[in-house]
């Protein structure tokens, strides 16, 4: 009886990861690669996220940036996801941890996604993710609203600001056209 059940776990473990893994890529996301806290905290805190403002988080993954945002500065943060097991895993986690009111998880596609409520959104993108997002969030975002993205730029848009070591991107709504380049040589003047 014990090796039938451990036999079982073991098949659910292998289901479990098989789903957190490919569930996304069926939906032209690659895998979730996760992003290191102190990367998370800096971006936030570049992007000004202040308490009960509203986070989106994009491909929320395993849930890191959402719970950042609401443990270290009192957001509200919201991610939409495609793979059923992180969303149940940040349900989870969230409920368990006391963020159940603070922290939402939604299944689905961020390019269909509502995001008129967000402040501030959170991008881990590749840059022809970004390219294909970039109207979407044009036409979404209220003024104002900040878009962080992690290691990928907005090739049409120019930052307001850039953390050249941690490879972070702030962009404030309606995006100032240009590129990353036209913000550098503000900068060197």
């Amino acid at each position: 009886m014990i090796v039938l059940i451990a036999d079982l776990l073991s098949v659910l473990v292998v289901v479990v990861v098989l789903l957190w893994i490919f569930v996304p890529v069926i939906y032209g996301r690659p895998p979730s690669v996760p992003v290191r806290p102190e990367r998370i905290y800096k971006a936030l805190k570049l992007a000004n996220l202040q308490p009960n403002e509203v986070l989106y988080d994009l491909g929320a993954g395993d849930g890191r940036v959402l719970f950042m945002a609401a443990r270290e500065f009192g957001a509200k943060a919201v991610g939409i996801e495609v793979g059923p097991v992180q969303c149940a895993w940040i349900w989870l986690r969230a409920a368990a941890s006391g963020f159940g009111k603070q922290i939402q998880v939604r299944w689905g596609n961020f390019y269909k996604a509502d995001l008129r409520e967000a402040d501030v959104v959170f991008v881990y993108a590749t840059s022809k993710e970004a390219l294909k997002l970039a109207p979407h969030l044009e036409k979404q975002l209220k003024q104002g609203a900040r878009v962080v993205s992690i290691s990928a730029d907005f090739p049409e848009w120019e930052p307001s600001a850039f953390d050249n070591r941690d490879l972070v991107f702030i962009y404030e709504m309606p995006p100032t056209r240009g590129s990353l380049t036209s913000y550098m040589l503000k900068k060197a003047k």
